[in-house]
């Protein structure tokens, strides 16, 4: 199949962002699955974990995509809230968290009230956000006093090993299982793409600190190709 992909880091590539995924959304839990091993799953355990307490109360699950975190919430959380620009996005994870309120909007501009949550948790889907910082800041606004965000992303390798390990699953896994799996391998390749023109770990820790949050700490993951954030709001 040949289409058209998002040129990564392209101010204005949210229309084509939201047309990829709209084209994979149907096999990307299943090309997911495979690319990943379930090593995702466990990111996402730990990025739970950070969230303590707070994920009894009112969470968002930002850039939400096919829902893999509310769906991990939905026992848990006293309220859940699913927002993503795709609309098919959502409808294919809508299953995982029947409960979940479902918003379809830019992470940019989140119809959403101030305070409105206890914790924001995002997956491997802010760094498709052109003007990230502005959905940092949304973030924060949506926070009540004292909530935590806490993101799990592909940021910018910048050890020997991590690059290695990042150059090899971006120039053979991803385009490879796209292909085979979702029948879209220019998407894979963008989604590949988009790593190397996101910021590194450090420079999204500073984001945070410059759009709301007071406390901001992160580490990288195991294997070290995907690094957790956590940015606390002030009390």
């Amino acid at each position: 199949m040949t289409t058209s992909s998002p040129v990564a880091g392209d101010p204005g590539r949210a229309p084509a962002v939201q047309a990829m995924f709209a084209r994979i959304a149907v096999g990307y839990d299943r090309a997911n699955a495979l690319m990943s091993l379930g090593i995702d799953r466990a990111w996402r355990r730990i990025a739970i974990r950070e969230l303590g307490a707070r994920a009894d109360g009112d969470v968002l699950d930002l850039c939400a995509g096919t829902m893999d975190f509310s769906g991990m919430l939905r026992t848990r959380a006293r309220s859940l809230t699913a927002l993503d620009f795709c609309a098919e996005m959502l409808e294919g994870g809508r299953h995982k968290a029947p409960e979940a309120r479902i918003v379809c909007a830019d992470a940019r501009e989140m119809p959403l009230a101030d305070g409105a949550f206890d914790a924001v948790v995002a997956g491997f889907g802010v760094r498709n956000v052109p003007q990230p910082e502005r959905a940092v800041a949304e973030a924060a606004r949506v926070l009540r006093p004292g909530g935590v965000l806490v993101v799990v992303d592909f940021f910018r390798p910048t050890t020997w090993l991590s690059r290695l390990l990042a150059a090899t699953y971006n120039r053979v896994v991803l385009p490879l299982v796209g292909g085979l799996v979702a029948g879209d391998a220019s998407a894979y390749r963008y989604l590949a793409e988009s790593m190397g023109a996101w910021v590194d770990r450090a420079g999204f820790e500073a984001m945070c600190r410059d759009n709301g949050f007071e406390v901001v700490t992160g580490r990288e993951l195991f294997p070290p190709v995907a690094s957790i954030v956590i940015a606390r709001k002030a009390s």
